[in-house]
């Protein structure tokens, strides 16, 4: 009997080592824009720009969330106070709405009360994150945060007193960033590497799995690798750049053929842009050979009929192949069937995403401190 006590106490000590933090996968603002009409309209007056996110003027990271669907809880202050997240391995910064907020975007999220907790401390410095589709202002602030019953002492992050009007669409409440601190705003130390520091996690690493079907089962895993999320061996890639979660990709390919990426070009492994995202010439190639045309949004269109016979699409990354399928790379909706390829909008500088459309498909490790990325087939 104490022998069985002894495992079992081991077993639960083991389970501690690795914070899991589930996902909810909502609808994104672009689709519910679309459902009201309003997309169009919304886009000439705040152009999409999916690649802008990884563009940087000094110190201010720039992104785009206008395809954000997947988002969890966090809490801040003593006593805590809850706020729904976007998980972004594309930028560096945490940031909430605050009370001192009076943007109709702020009035339609939680907005943290600085006053209401007892370990609040104001930063030195102001906050301003440019957006593709707008923008935050806002100041640098000092709290007690937790993540996945993980709770980081003296975490720096934002509140924001304006945000831009696309916001007003958003589910989550703000973002946190899971990228690198040289190109976190301010130079804010992130909220994982502030976790690496304080030895409040296993390993320096954490794991992402996106589920393909249902609202739930989504999670970030802080720590640790969940083997029940994958099958097969792992393959690991070398960073190129320790600043987004970027990567060298070798081309793209279908039916054996380069469409795209024609000797090489970067990519970077983003949980907050829900497509792939490419120069435009190279995308228009990819639609035109899975059979797309375009709509009146300027999204790739195909008859949902013909998924069943549509080729797989290969990206080939350090050496590697990892095939995206129709099924995974369409998406079907009461309005039709679109490909999960964007255009990057004339900027980025040849920059691949391989988003949210990519990640379904494979199980991704974030390996802070070797700099590696692992990637696992998704079950």
């Amino acid at each position: 009997m104490v022998k069985w006590l002894i495992v079992l106490s081991a077993l639960v000590a083991f389970s501690e080592c690795f914070k899991r933090i589930p996902l909810i996968r909502g609808k994104s603002a672009r689709r519910g824009l679309q459902e009201k009409g309003l997309w169009e309209e919304y886009r000439m007056k705040f152009p999409y720009r999916p690649m802008a996110k990884f563009i940087q003027t000094g110190s201010e990271a720039m992104t785009n969330d206008a395809d954000l669907e997947y988002y969890g809880v966090i809490s801040i202050g003593t006593p805590p106070q809850s706020f729904t997240i976007m998980f972004d391995t594309g930028s560096s910064n945490l940031w909430v709405p605050s009370v001192y907020c009076s943007s109709s975007a702020c009035e339609k999220h939680n907005r943290f009360d600085p006053s209401k907790s007892s370990t609040f401390k104001w930063g030195s410095e102001p906050l301003s994150i440019q957006y593709g589709t707008g923008s935050m202002t806002g100041y640098l602030a000092v709290d007690t945060v937790e993540v996945a019953g993980i709770t980081v002492k003296d975490q720096i992050f934002g509140v924001s007193t304006t945000e831009a009007p696309f916001m007003d669409t958003m589910k989550p409440d703000g973002i946190l960033g899971l990228a690198f601190q040289s190109i976190a705003s301010d130079d804010v130390t992130p909220v994982f590497s502030n976790m690496v520091q304080q030895k409040l996690v296993e390993q320096p690493l954490f794991s992402v799995y996106l589920s393909r079907d249902g609202e739930h089962g989504s999670e970030v895993l802080f720590g640790g690798v969940d083997d029940n999320h994958y099958t097969g061996q792992i393959t690991w890639i070398p960073l190129t750049s320790a600043t987004y979660w970027q990567i060298k990709m070798d081309r793209v390919s279908i039916n054996g053929q380069t469409v795209a990426c024609s000797g090489g070009c970067q990519a970077i492994i983003d949980t907050g842009t829900s497509l792939i995202v490419g120069p435009n010439q190279e995308i228009n190639n990819m639609n035109s050979w899975v059979g797309a045309s375009s709509n009146q949004y300027g999204e790739a269109t195909v008859n949902c009929q013909n998924i069943g016979s549509m080729p797989e699409v290969t990206f080939t990354l350090n050496g590697h192949d990892f095939n995206v399928p129709a099924s995974a790379y369409i998406t079907q909706s009461y309005y039709g069937c679109t490909t999960g390829f964007g255009q990057s909008g004339g900027i980025g500088s040849g920059l691949w995403i391989l988003g949210d459309v990519f990640i379904r498909e494979y199980y991704s490790i974030f390996d802070m401190e070797a700099h590696y990325i692992g990637l696992a087939k998704s079950v």
